[in-house]
């Protein structure tokens, strides 16, 4: 039996087009979860690993979707190959249970494993590069300009919050906090 497993990292990120190429290529249970993969003990991927029997595929997407470390990875395929079970990586194809797939596999999550340390130090380089600006702020930068959203706040004077959600399009919940992150600078600046 074929058995895919999906996995993204992030709630926000979409698995549609893994279960897409999942159910293309056959796969007859689906396990997909989002949950980010620098943790080892992934729910569903720990259920699949669980269920699947000799003459049994997993198959994934992804290398990445796997195991995010080589060692990881490598110790998850060995387990499977014990258990005779066949794992199907379809960027990079059917792995075997012999001397040069399993040299390849190695090879590739290794590869796998230095482009995530990569993309992680120049992530943590352009940080540092940032933070030494005058006009660095942490986290996502906000939806709303302030004009916008002072202009809300005074409407918020004869206006509902959800009348005011309607004219600007701004969320109530942001609404507050804008409001009491206003009135909390209003307070420091009373001697």
């Amino acid at each position: 039996m074929k058995y895919g497993y999906a996995r993204v990292s992030t709630l926000a990120q979409d698995l549609d087009v893994q279960i897409q190429v999942l159910q293309a290529e056959g796969c007859e249970v689906i396990y997909k979860e989002k949950f980010t993969g620098t943790k080892t003990d992934r729910p569903e991927f720990n259920k699949i690993l669980n269920v699947l029997q000799e003459g049994d595929t997993l198959v994934v997407t992804k290398l990445d979707r796997f195991a995010r470390s080589a060692i990881e990875g490598i110790q998850t395929v060995k387990s499977l190959f014990a258990r005779e079970v066949k794992v199907h990586i379809l960027n990079m194809g059917l792995v075997e249970n012999t001397p040069t797939g399993r040299l390849i596999f190695n090879i590739l999550s290794s590869f796998a494993e230095f482009e995530r340390d990569m993309i992680i130090e120049r992530t943590q380089e352009g940080k540092a590069l940032a933070k030494q600006r005058d006009d660095f702020k942490e986290g996502r930068p906000r939806k709303h300009s302030k004009q916008q959203v002072n202009h809300a706040l005074e409407l918020l004077k004869n206006h509902t919050y959800k009348q005011v959600e309607e004219l600007t399009g701004i969320k109530k919940r942001t609404l507050i906090i804008r409001k009491n992150e206003l009135e909390a600078k209003q307070l420091q600046k009373i001697p």
